[in-house]
């Protein structure tokens, strides 16, 4: 599946905090981030305090592995960091991700290393994905020879926005080889940026994380591998270690699931996991370890229904597909999980009331 920016709104406007609260990622986490982003700006001369301002948070908070903190916490500590260091240059957020290491990320993390191959860790990752620190919307996709991850932009401020794509994409791809081994290499790595980093010590951080410097100017923000990579067998890996760190993610995703609901979650599902516009209430049941009955249930007492969120999720990220005149329509279509390009142009119809050819002329112009 195809995850291009704006899949489905997953931000909501914060008057308080001047910047847009999470709707659909803001799930309580480990202060592990928080406490990276810190540590990085104490080592650069700032203060705990300062950098924990109107956040909530205390530095013992940060160093107690049994508190949780919210996602609109930790914005305020990246926030915070970035106004401190005034580096609006761009770079910052690779320096930032290549900190971020299997470890850091705990059960999920460790889960990724016990796999069997790439393609199980892969696997485990999206599906588990709300469990790690993104702020970005991550999706896989496979284009040829080549699995792409891309990373669609919050809808934040400039600076923070580019910041967090950063981070995240470095973490991505630090984990990316901490999983496959040292010898695994990108095979692409684009930004829609016109801005390459600046500065010595961000330029030899992605040459050292990335193993290549970035194609600016593209359509999105994408880490891309050889497909062959996903059958390798990993190094670490251990059946019993995966299974019960598997086992322990499934308990904290449906504890969060209850405070977040299940429409929220299925679209996160939806976005991120490969073919996820081409599921059915079955699938996505199964997916999330529940019966179809179970779920019918659960979205009808939040007031909508999965061939509501489908449609949702299919419309968002048609108009973005649309927008590339490079893709023919049937390819879409197909994208999309239609059967044939008269449906696709019926639903289109539907959503926006006009045919995907008019919206893609006027949006052109």
């Amino acid at each position: 599946m195809l995850g291009w920016d704006n899949c489905f709104s997953i931000w909501a406007k914060s008057a308080s905090l001047g910047f847009p609260s999470m709707n659909v990622w803001d799930f309580s986490r480990s202060p592990a981030s928080a406490r990276l982003l810190v540590d990085f700006g104490v080592e650069r001369g700032l203060s705990a305090p300062g950098l924990l301002a109107r956040s909530g948070l205390s530095s013992r908070q940060l160093g107690d592995p049994n508190v949780e903190i919210t996602a609109e916490q930790e914005l305020r500590v990246a926030a915070n960091l970035l106004r401190a260091l005034k580096q609006p240059s761009g770079g910052l957020g690779f320096e930032v991700g290549a900190r971020y290491h299997f470890s850091t990320y705990g059960l999920w993390g460790y889960g990724l290393i016990a796999s069997g191959t790439a393609g199980d860790a892969l696997s485990l990752a999206l599906r588990f994905l709300p469990l790690t620190y993104a702020f970005t919307v991550i999706s896989y996709y496979e284009e040829g020879e080549f699995g792409v991850l891309s990373f669609a932009e919050p809808d934040l401020a400039p600076e923070l926005k580019r910041f967090l794509v950063e981070r995240d994409m470095a973490a991505t791809a630090v984990l990316l080889k901490e999983v496959c081994g040292e010898t695994f290499s990108l095979a692409r790595f684009t930004l829609k940026t016109h801005r390459a980093p600046v500065g010595q010590t961000s330029s030899a951080v992605v040459r050292s994380v990335f193993g290549r410097s970035p194609e600016g100017a593209a359509r999105l923000n994408s880490l891309a591998f050889e497909r062959s990579l996903l059958s390798r067998r990993l190094p670490q890996a251990d059946p019993v270690t995966v299974s019960m760190c598997e086992q322990m993610c499934e308990r904290l995703m449906e504890s969060r699931r209850v405070r977040a609901g299940a429409a929220a979650t299925i679209r996160q599902y939806l976005n991120a996991a490969p073919g996820g516009l081409r599921s059915t209430l079955e699938d996505m049941a199964r997916m999330m370890n529940t019966s179809p009955r179970t779920l019918k249930r659960r979205l009808q007492e939040e007031g909508t229904t999965y061939t509501a969120l489908l449609a949702d999720a299919r419309g968002a990220v048609a108009r973005e597909l649309l927008l590339d005149r490079s893709l023919a329509l049937t390819e879409i279509a197909g994208r999309l999980g239609f059967s044939d390009l008269s449906s696709f142009s019926q639903a289109f119809k539907r959503w926006y009331g006009m045919a995907p050819t008019v919206f893609r002329d006027r949006n052109s112009r």
